[in-house]
């Protein structure tokens, strides 16, 4: 298993074949024993291409005989596809069980195209939210519990695991586990329309004690100093509340991601931009412009001192 810094995509081996976690592995494993028997049967396709052009007429001849083609055509592929079956089924069987009494629970739900995130208690219930970033402690494996509000998605972390397909009206499961601190990059790996290409999202892994803290600063409310910035109210008077939540606050709508501690987060729309003040202006003035189709309107009516200050609000909301 790679020991490098988790946070780089260049290289070899390329990031999906670089497991990270104990989740990871044997889809890799998997992987490169598809790509060897890929291999040799195209080279024993090749060798039978050969001899029917070149070889002796003798071997074309029993090349061509009906029980080489009963052999070769049928009981091989079915000996070997079915003993793949029966080797991959039970080299991943486990990594969706159901979640066990003590797991870590994490709720994402893709949307199009972002994915809310919620962290559960032993209950399954929710009580911390975020949007398209998802913290995990190092070394511990995570139940995720993958739903879709709209079309069908796939949440794949390639470092960390398989993708796994999360389907409107059931609940799929997936553990992965990060070995090293980092981020680790995952995308939507299923077709869903529009900006399908930019929906992408970051697992972050800390260290238990960085974990902890960071689930403490999450679960705080929104600062309460910066609600009397105009930041704020600019936020208020566009209406952004019917969309966004901001706990500590009466915004409270929950069509678009929570933005309680959207400050914090270290990229923007789903993967695609880094996240600070100056690209939180720029999401907010026209984010149709950045990602055509997504939900959000334009705000093309918000004075330059209007956007500097909103975005100047949000960018403090840590």
């Amino acid at each position: 298993m790679s020991t490098g810094s988790p946070e780089g995509t260049a290289g070899w081996p390329p990031p999906v074949l670089d497991p990270a976690g104990p989740f990871a592995e044997p889809v890799t494993t998997v992987s490169w024993v598809l790509f060897a028997m890929a291999g040799a049967v195209l080279t024993l396709v090749l060798v039978a291409l050969g001899v029917a052009l070149f070889g002796p007429r003798r071997w074309r001849k029993r090349l061509g005989g009906a029980r080489l083609i009963w052999i070769g055509g049928l009981a091989f592929p079915v000996l070997v596809l079915s003993a793949l079956l029966v080797y991959g089924l039970g080299l991943t069987s486990h990594l969706a069980d159901d979640p066990q009494p003590g797991e870590m629970r994490v709720r994402v739900t893709g949307e199009m195209w972002w994915w809310r995130v919620a962290y559960l208690d032993d209950r399954g219930r929710e009580v911390l939210q975020d949007a398209n970033e998802v913290h995990i402690p190092v070394g511990r494996p995570v139940v995720f519990e993958l739903d879709a509000a709209d079309v069908i998605h796939s949440f794949w972390v390639p470092r960390l695991g398989g993708k796994k397909d999360m389907i409107p009206g059931r609940r799929n499961y997936l553990r992965l586990q990060a070995d090293l601190p980092g981020s680790y990059g995952g995308q939507c790996a299923e077709y869903c329309g529009g900006p399908h290409a930019l929906m992408g999202l970051v697992v972050v892994a800390h260290a238990p004690g960085e974990f902890d803290a960071w689930r403490a600063r999450q679960a705080a409310p929104a600062p309460t100093a910066a609600l009397i910035t105009r930041g704020s109210e600019v936020f208020r008077r566009s209406g952004c509340g019917a969309c966004h939540t901001v706990r500590g606050t009466d915004f409270n709508g929950l069509a678009g991601p929570d933005l309680s501690h959207v400050g914090s987060r270290r990229t923007l729309g789903a993967g695609i931009l880094p996240n600070n003040q100056g690209t939180l202006g720029g999401w907010i003035s026209d984010s149709q412009a950045i990602k055509p189709g997504n939900r959000m309107p334009a705000y093309p009516v918000l004075t330059g001192e209007d956007l500097r200050a909103v975005s100047a609000w949000l960018d403090s909301l840590e």
